[in-house]
């Protein structure tokens, strides 16, 4: 066997194992929908801190109306095929990826863009989930601030961390958090 034929065939191996390795990295997203499961008297009870006050708020859904569970904050959720969504935006789309990039036009002065930043494992006050994704939410307010938003979503649990900051002339200022520290949830029903 001469060289240029060793090589052409060492070539086709590398390229051949490097298309198996690149499907098998490829596994199946987890579905938006996962990491929010919605059902009547499902509660999830939050250490929050706003702007250094530090209380208990606790988060219920009470209802369903128009697709949407209402909760006793005012909050609604919904999942559609897109992925979840308030009245407004869409706070998680699929697919769920790293780097995954959206915008929500909310009112006619207002564009926010979001991005999942990481998939992985998380920690709050109530305990360790093994797969979460945090997301973050941008709007900019004016030329020198912008609102941000990041949000850890834990996979049949729901929202588990939730913190905001003022971003003003590229310094992060922190307004508020909220870290889970117990929840309740109803059993889903089976899929049909």
């Amino acid at each position: 066997m001469n060289a240029n034929r060793l090589l052409a065939l060492s070539a086709m191996l590398v390229i051949s194992c490097a298309k198996r390795v690149e499907t098998a990295a490829l596994a199946p997203s987890i579905p938006a929908a996962a990491f929010c499961p919605l059902a009547v008297g499902n509660r999830w009870v939050y250490q929050a801190n706003f702007l250094g006050e530090k209380t208990e708020r606790t988060v219920q859904i009470l209802k369903e109306e128009d697709g949407f569970f209402v909760d006793n904050q005012g909050g609604a959720l919904g999942v559609d095929a897109t992925g979840v969504r308030d009245r407004k935006r869409y706070l998680l789309r699929d697919p769920v990826e790293p780097g995954r990039t959206w915008r929500n036009v909310v009112s006619v002065s207002s564009i926010e863009s979001y991005k999942i930043l990481e998939l992985g494992p998380c920690q709050v006050p109530a305990g360790r989930f093994e797969s979460c994704v945090g997301v973050e939410g941008r709007n900019r307010v004016d030329d020198q601030t912008t609102l941000v938003n990041e949000m850890t979503l834990a996979q049949g649990v729901g929202i588990v961390k939730i913190e905001t900051a003022a971003e003003v002339r590229g310094q992060r200022i922190p307004q508020s958090q909220m870290l889970l520290t117990r929840f309740e949830l109803k059993p889903m029903p089976a899929a049909r």
